[in-house]
C-alpha cells in the first residue's frame, strides 16, 4: 500500500471517528501529495524519498507554527500544531536517538576520514544522504560540528 493509500484510507477512519485534528493534518499531508505529483516535471508516482521529505516538511511547518504560537502566547494554536505534527510523524520512520545519531555520525566522519571542522563539507554530504528520514537535517548539522570541533 503505497503513501497516498493509506492516507485516504486514513481519512475515511479520521472522518468515521470524528477526529477532526488527525483528519486536517491527513487533508494537508494529501494535498501536498497531490501538489508534488501534478507540479511541472513531476510524474504521476513519487518514490517513497519524495514522500518522506513531504511529511518531514509537514512535520517542521508544524512544529515551527507551534513555535511562533507558544511565543505569542497562544496556547491552544500551539497545542494544535503540536497535536497535528504527531498525527503526521506516525507515517515517518521511527527517528535515531541522541546516542544513536552520535555513533552514526562518528562512523560516517571515519568514513570520509574528517580530521578538522573545516571537512565539515565532506560529513554532511554523506550524513545527509545516510540519515535522511532518519533525523532531522538541523541536529545531524549540530552534531557533525560538535564532534569534529573534538576532533
Amino acid at each position: 500500500m503505497t503513501l497516498e493509500e493509506q492516507i485516504n484510507q486514513d481519512i475515511k477512519t479520521a472522518m468515521m471517528a470524528k477526529d477532526k485534528l488527525r483528519l486536517e493534518a491527513l487533508r494537508a499531508v494529501k494535498s501536498a501529495i497531490l501538489l508534488a505529483k501534478t507540479e511541472k516535471g513531476g510524474n504521476d508516482t513519487l518514490t517513497s524519498d519524495i514522500e518522506m521529505k513531504l511529511l518531514q516538511k509537514q512535520v517542521k511547518q508544524r512544529k515551527e507554527s507551534a513555535e511562533i504560537y507558544t511565543q505569542q502566547n497562544r496556547p491552544e494554536l500551539a497545542e494544535k500544531e503540536l497535536a497535528e505534527a504527531a498525527a503526521i510523524e506516525h507515517y515517518l520512520p521511527k527517528m535515531l536517538s541522541d546516542q544513536e545519531l552520535t555513533v552514526e555520525i562518528k562512523k560516517i566522519i571515519e568514513q570520509v576520514g574528517a580530521k578538522a571542522p573545516s571537512d565539515m563539507g565532506k560529513v554532511m554530504g554523506v550524513a545527509s544522504k545516510q540519515l535522511a528520514g532518519k533525523a532531522d537535517g538541523k541536529a545531524i548539522s549540530e552534531k557533525v560540528k560538535a564532534l569534529l570541533a573534538q576532533a
